[in-house]
């Protein structure tokens, strides 16, 4: 790790590891804390990548939790601080070492990993993958593909019909990300956890980007306390591995409820807020239907500092949706009346598109062109905050 350091090269880590040799006592602490100050300090500088091939208990599971991403195989990587046996003994849970902390557990539940594999051959070869779109350090931009065969203005027609009319039918992302994006290509970040907003890394012109997206189809597209830490954690790497980011917005708001309030929401759902304010990397950001309330601001706004926001026609930019926001301004009265006034009013992207917070109302057929001229437009964007420490983002 020290010499990738000084190289400015990633590191990939391969582990497979019962944890502290209890014999060697605290030797093997030392060992351990050496490796996570190594950790820390190349974090934001070199990429690190972790792959669990095999049992990683007790000490050995905070290396790998310090890295970027962490890839498991199924069926035969596990990742737990305790391993099933010592849960036995002091909470008598009974549980399998692949319920505690196997791969499908850490991709779907906890979130830990960011990918499985069915075998150790098939995630080198998607780690391989990955690294056509990062840069070797925060020193260099990511290599951009100069052989792409997708036309950076190639229209996509079927986009202006993909958001269905009645604004509570949802859609699939991903196939508007798919519509976007050189070759519909997207490696996704996380595709198990959290499914109401999608991450990933995707080519615009041969540039590699960070996509984020609301995904109506799971939860509306409402941001919850699990889908704004992880697109708060891929906003960061991105911007601190100059990678631009491209956002496309459906959202509704936060999702309401007693679990999300006592979880935290709050907190959570600012750290992606923070993230996106951080972030000095290009950005740019489509809204491709409902943007309301503070969520709206939370998802790359141009209140933080974004760099081209656009809208479709389809967008609705308010404060809340017609029917919610009747029934309190109006108290349930005329409700059918006050909700058309309301939907012609503010359900629609042109009042923000007059203030400045809408950079263009487009057709959505043109929307790969626009961000590939604006990624070329942006390609030398500086941007020189306050001197500070770090900051202090609400963990």
């Amino acid at each position: 790790m020290d010499q990738a350091m000084k190289l400015g090269l990633p590191v990939i880590g391969l582990n497979d590891s019962g944890g502290a040799r209890i014999h060697e006592g605290v030797d093997s602490l030392a060992g351990y804390a050496e490796v996570f100050q190594r950790n820390v300090t190349a974090s934001g500088v070199i990429p690190q990548i972790s792959c669990i091939m095999g049992p990683c208990a007790g000490g050995a599971v905070y290396s790998p939790a310090m890295t970027d991403f962490i890839f498991m195989t199924r069926d035969s990587s596990y990742m737990f601080v305790t391993g099933p046996d010592v849960v036995k003994t002091v909470t008598r849970e009974d549980v399998t070492q692949e319920e505690l902390g196997g791969a499908g557990t850490h991709t779907s539940t906890s979130g830990v990993a960011h990918r499985a594999f069915d075998n150790d051959v098939e995630m080198l070869k998607q780690t391989r993958e990955l690294f056509k779109f990062l840069p070797l350090n925060n020193q260099e931009q990511p290599p951009r593909r100069e052989d792409s065969t997708d036309p950076f203005d190639r229209e996509a027609p079927v986009l202006d019909s993909i958001v269905p009319l009645d604004s509570n039918t949802p859609y699939d992302m991903k196939e508007v990300i798919g519509n976007v994006v050189d070759d519909a290509s997207l490696w996704e970040i996380m595709p198990g956890f959290a499914k109401n907003i999608v991450t990933g890394f995707a080519r615009m012109d041969g540039r590699p980007v960070g996509v984020v997206g609301n995904q109506p189809k799971e939860l509306a597209g409402c941001l919850d306390i699990n889908s704004s830490v992880k697109a708060a954690r891929f906003v960061r790497f991105c911007d601190a591995f100059n990678i631009p980011l491209v956002t496309f917005v459906d959202v509704p708001g936060f999702l309401p409820g007693t679990s999300q309030e006592y979880g935290g929401i709050i907190r959570q759902g600012a750290k992606l807020l923070f993230a996106y304010a951080e972030a000095t990397v290009p950005k740019i950001t489509v809204i491709t239907r409902k943007a309301y309330g503070g969520a709206y601001d939370v998802m790359s706004s141009k209140h933080l500092r974004g760099d081209a926001n656009y809208a479709w026609p389809s967008a609705e930019v308010a404060v809340m949706g017609a029917k919610g926001a009747v029934e309190i301004i109006f108290r349930g009265k005329d409700v059918e009346k006050h909700e058309a006034e309301y939907v012609r009013k503010f359900a629609n992207p042109l009042v923000a598109a007059e203030r400045g917070f809408v950079d263009d109302v487009i057709e959505p057929r043109t929307t790969r062109r626009r961000i590939c001229e604006d990624l070329e437009f942006l390609e030398s964007k500086k941007i020189e905050d306050p001197w500070r420490k770090h900051s202090n983002i609400p963990l």
